[in-house]
């Protein structure tokens, strides 16, 4: 596209494009990313909602793709990166500039929607299933439930739906007789809002459903692919950023067996010897500890079970009485005996 400078012996038309050329280079230079939208069987209610809500965080644009194409083929001369948006120009999309988060864009956009009834012809963007029950209609319309091989039967005046239906499948053209159906139902089953297709961040374009993922779940991608990279670059010892700190690990012990081997000291080598020690140190300290903790326990049980055995329910030695019973007992026994043989000798 030439570059007018005269805009005023343009026509209105080509003034139009004129300001709408500048406009989009100068989007391009104030916003590092965009996302590239779809809008189908989306109404300009729906647009100025839109807009609306995204007033003072983002900027909507729409126009005609051939434009979109020769402005975008403009930019690549200072921008490279533009030139993979070139294939996802095409049918009824426009551009969503923003420097804010895109998660958080594309959340804003995708809940302006609203329900929409089937339309002959269009494709369906969804499965569409008639639930089960009375319909309301009276049984005059039974012949229109047969066309469509619907089961139904006559409850209380009333057609009467016997099982679901799975009327519409999605990616299929809608037939004029499941729109009829859909009417006399009042059923509404199409939703219809602006779609995030595509987006372009900082050079890297991609696919919108990778904004699904949180920050947790790309971290946790990312470290698996370092992973397999450096065990990669391990097996076949090819060094990489990812696998030189293990292959330098690696290194490091074997210098240090042989080390050890050969007796030959240096300074990391002694460090772990220390370290070593004093970890053996310590470990052998607090197994003395421990030792003499469970010695503690078992004793303090053992004069606790001794020091119990000779106390009764009321705090007295049982034992002890016991005991002196036996040598009372005893004793009387005695005085008995020896009054016994003195009566035998006076006889």
């Amino acid at each position: 596209m030439s570059d007018w400078s005269d805009v005023a012996s343009l026509s209105k038309k080509r003034t139009k494009k004129h300001f709408y050329r500048l406009k989009l280079l100068n989007l391009f230079d104030e916003y590092k990313s965009f996302l590239i939208v779809g809008v189908d069987n989306v109404g300009s209610n729906q647009m100025q909602k839109t807009r609306i809500a995204l007033r003072g965080r983002a900027v909507v644009l729409m126009g005609k793709n051939t434009l979109m194409r020769l402005v975008i083929r403009e930019k690549m001369k200072t921008i490279p990166s533009l030139e993979a948006t070139l294939p996802y120009v095409r049918g009824n999309m426009g551009f969503v500039f923003t420097n804010e988060n895109l998660n958080d864009i594309r959340k804003v956009i995708l809940e302006n929607k609203v329900p929409a009834a089937a339309k002959s012809g269009a494709i369906a963007p969804v499965d569409v299933f008639v639930p089960p029950g009375p319909t309301g209609m009276d049984p005059g319309q039974t012949s229109f439930f047969q066309a469509l091989n619907i089961a139904t039967k006559i409850a209380r005046g009333a057609i009467e739906i016997i099982d679901t239906v799975h009327l519409i499948v999605k990616g299929d053209k809608v037939s004029s007789s499941a729109v009829a159906l859909l009417n006399k139902l009042n059923i509404r089953p199409f939703s219809y809002g602006i779609e995030v297709l595509q987006v372009y961040d900082n050079g890297s374009i991609y696919d919108a459903a990778i904004l699904d993922l949180d920050e947790d779940s790309l971290l946790q991608k990312f470290m698996n692919a370092v992973g397999k990279i450096a065990a990669l670059g391990i097996s076949v010892g090819y060094p990489s950023t990812a696998s030189v700190p293990f292959q330098m690990r690696d290194a490091f012990k074997k210098i240090c067996a042989l080390g050890l081997e050969a007796g030959y000291e240096f300074k990391e080598l002694n460090d772990l010897k220390s370290g070593a020690a004093a970890a053996a140190a310590s470990s052998s300290a607090s197994a003395a500890k421990e030792e003499k903790a469970e010695e503690k326990e078992e004793e303090s049980e053992e004069e606790s079970s001794e020091g119990g055995m000779g106390f009764d329910m009321f705090g007295g030695g049982g034992d002890e009485e016991e005991e002196e019973e036996e040598e009372g007992e005893g004793d009387e026994g005695d005085e008995g005996d020896e009054g016994d043989e003195e009566e035998e000798e006076e006889e």
